[in-house]
């Protein structure tokens, strides 16, 4: 059976770094059914919601039901997750069922800052807790200077990061097991 592993990347930018850092993700998680989830949300609002959950977030919450692991990058705005991500979890929360329940999680992060979004991923944590996946502890994926992390392919060219998403991955398709 070949595993679906769900991507979702808090960056909305096309050409983003953490996209690119999704992508050579999946690439090391190997043979899988890659899906990735659409951020583009309306902002939560309960007088929206009461008119009826909006079908992309259904979509959403259904994508990660769905998955057999989630795979969460996330670019560090102003020593945070991005809003548009944690829009997406307040989102998610209000559909029915329980879809992040017992979800292995992996979370990798790239920015341009020195710390590679290290309180991203903190804040990040902090945020899924409630919904009670199991997000692996590590190793922990930072890309720092991403603008110069990546060469034209849209590969890391650094062998430590590359060894340590591998690992990541590797791990990640060992909790499908589970």
């Amino acid at each position: 059976m070949t595993p679906t592993l769900l991507g979702l990347c808090g960056s909305l930018r096309t050409a983003s770094t953490n996209r690119l850092l999704m992508h050579q993700a999946a690439r090391a998680f190997g043979a899988c059914t890659f899906v990735e989830g659409n951020l583009r949300l309306p902002l939560y609002d309960a007088d929206l919601e009461a008119q009826g959950l909006p079908p992309e977030v259904q979509t959403l919450s259904d994508q990660i039901a769905a998955a057999d692991a989630v795979l969460i990058a996330t670019p560090e705005y102003n020593k945070n997750l991005p809003g548009g991500l944690k829009n997406a979890l307040d989102w998610v929360s209000r559909t029915k069922g329980a879809p992040w329940r017992d979800k292995p999680v992996a979370i990798i992060s790239a920015t341009s800052g020195r710390a590679g979004g290290e309180r991203a991923q903190y804040s990040l944590r902090h945020c899924l807790t409630p919904f009670r996946p199991r997000v692996l502890p590590g190793p922990e994926v930072c890309i720092a200077n991403s603008s110069a992390a990546f060469d034209a392919d849209g590969h890391l060219q650094d062998d430590l990061s590359q060894r340590l998403l591998a690992e990541l991955m590797q791990l990640l398709r060992s909790e499908i097991a589970r």
